[in-house]
């Protein structure tokens, strides 16, 4: 698959420390209040909250959490208005970074995320100005051990999925945007399960980054995603780890 960055792969499968957890938790609990906010509670008739949900019992989140978080998106528990917002931006080594964020003040996410970017090497972007670069697609992550991967390619092709890669330990399944929901269902009923499944902005295509400019933007990276605000980060680049110096 063109363009696709294997520290993604990594980022969402290492094991998350309490502070980590917390943090993701939070992010979580705004994509299922606003995902009930905007298809109704009830996840067999809105694919995005049983994605949602899908992707909290993956990380382990306690049911009543859950339960919360989507009556606070139907109304039935008062809560937060959020709003989602993507921002355009580049970082060190004029790499595309697009900022995905659920927020009920974006005067403050705005803020926030320039700060990282100008203390760190990169600066904001102005709508559509890396947007272009990339192509919004479903990705369905499934882990690899145990399963061969020929027929788990098969399988995926056949739920209507558009590529299959594998990626240390894990496939990762790209889809059409409005089809990640019928393709995970259909790879869940062929007896692959997926370990999260997201949209996300990927690539056409990537460029190369070592050294300093490889650890500054990972830095860079690690620190957006780290704002409550913030959804997740998708960035046009490669790398190996081989590279990195001055980390």
């Amino acid at each position: 698959m063109a363009g696709h960055s294997k520290w993604k792969t990594t980022k969402h499968y290492k094991a998350a420390t309490d502070k980590k957890r917390g943090a993701l938790f939070t992010k979580l609990i705004r994509e299922i209040t606003v995902s009930a906010k905007n298809g109704g509670g009830d996840p067999d008739g809105n694919p995005r909250l049983r994605t949602a949900i899908d992707n909290a019992r993956s990380a382990s989140m306690p049911k009543e959490n859950i339960e919360r978080a989507v009556a606070k998106g139907t109304g039935d528990l008062e809560g937060v208005d959020y709003v989602e917002v993507v921002y355009e931006a580049y970082g060190p080594g004029g790499v595309a970074l697009m900022i995905q964020a659920l927020t009920d003040n974006p005067t403050r996410t705005v803020a926030e995320i320039r700060a990282k970017l100008s203390r760190n090497g990169g600066n904001l972007g102005t709508s559509n100005s890396v947007a272009f670069m990339f192509d919004r697609k479903g990705q369905i992550f499934v882990e690899a051990n145990g399963l061969d991967e020929d027929a788990s390619m098969e399988k995926a092709l056949e739920a209507g999925a558009e590529d299959f890669a594998r990626e240390d330990e894990t496939f990762v399944i790209t889809t059409a945007p409005n089809d990640l929901h019928a393709v995970k269902s259909a790879l869940e009923k062929a007896g692959l399960v997926a370990s999260q499944a997201e949209l996300a902005w990927i690539p056409k295509s990537s460029i190369a980054v070592a050294g300093e400019n490889a650890a500054t933007l990972l830095k860079l990276i690690e620190m957006i995603e780290d704002l409550e605000d913030v959804q997740k980060v998708d960035a046009n680049f490669e790398m190996d780890e081989s590279e990195m110096t001055g980390a």
